[in-house]
């Protein structure tokens, strides 16, 4: 991705930490069962939903667009969702789909489209955010995960669905300040605070051949999830 990276917000942040739900699990999260494959594949055995609300939970990253880490959550709305497939079992037909590693782009999978459509199970709806002043990965960036029904108060807006081309490259497509969202009846404010700003893609799920958990969006740029690095003193200076 081309995209210019931004240097993150020295206000106060506005934005609540996530906290455990009661359908959480109450043993603490280790960071291996986060991020270490086979530990992941032994802990969550398929639940895919838990592992979502886990990765949440725990503010966890994804290595984003080559080097960059974002910091991943789910919208109330998706993760009220995730939280009943997760209670249900990895059997639940509201578990999210796991592609293989042979649908590296989204393209690929099947039943593909272009639109901006997607059933909260193969394709999600989301945004990259920027310039979120307590995200973990200390460069202001979040990767959110909302629910596709318009009920969701933190999803995409009329707006967004309506105007949707994220196929396309980025550079040409709307980038959203936290006025324009709000505006269109969003409300993310509270969470990612006033300077906020970002871009709505679909996302879908998928594995690569060392069981490495990446999320990916339509327009190619994907990460996996991995523990973000420490950033030495000098980086910092210029980030």
């Amino acid at each position: 991705s081309t995209r210019a990276s931004t240097r993150a917000s020295t206000r106060a942040s506005t934005r609540a930490v996530p906290t455990m739900s009661c359908s959480a699990s109450t043993k603490e999260i280790s960071s291996d069962q986060l991020y270490t494959p086979a530990v992941r594949q032994n802990v969550y055995a398929g639940n895919y939903a838990q592992y979502l609300l886990d990765l949440s939970d725990s503010r966890a990253t994804f290595d984003f667009c080559g080097g960059m880490f974002f910091e991943f959550t789910l919208s109330d709305s998706l993760r009220s969702r995730l939280a009943a497939a997760a209670k249900e079992g990895a059997a639940s037909e509201g578990q999210p789909f796991v592609f293989g590693a042979e649908a590296a782009r989204m393209h690929q999978t099947s039943g593909y489209s272009k639109s901006s459509d997607v059933d909260n199970v193969r394709y999600f709806h989301g945004r990259e955010i920027r310039s979120v002043p307590d995200a973990k990965g200390g460069r202001g960036f979040v990767l959110q995960l909302s629910d596709g029904d318009e009920g969701d108060v933190e999803g995409w807006s009329k707006e967004e669905r309506g105007t949707y081309d994220g196929w396309g490259h980025d550079s040409g497509r709307q980038w959203r300040k936290m006025d324009d969202w709000e505006g269109e009846g969003v409300k993310i404010r509270e969470k990612f605070g006033d300077e906020a700003f970002g871009l709505n893609h679909r996302f879908y799920l998928h594995l690569d051949r060392d069981d490495n958990f990446w999320l990916s969006a339509e327009d190619g740029c994907e990460g996996k999830a991995a523990e973000a690095k420490r950033r030495g003193y000098f980086q910092g200076l210029f980030n």
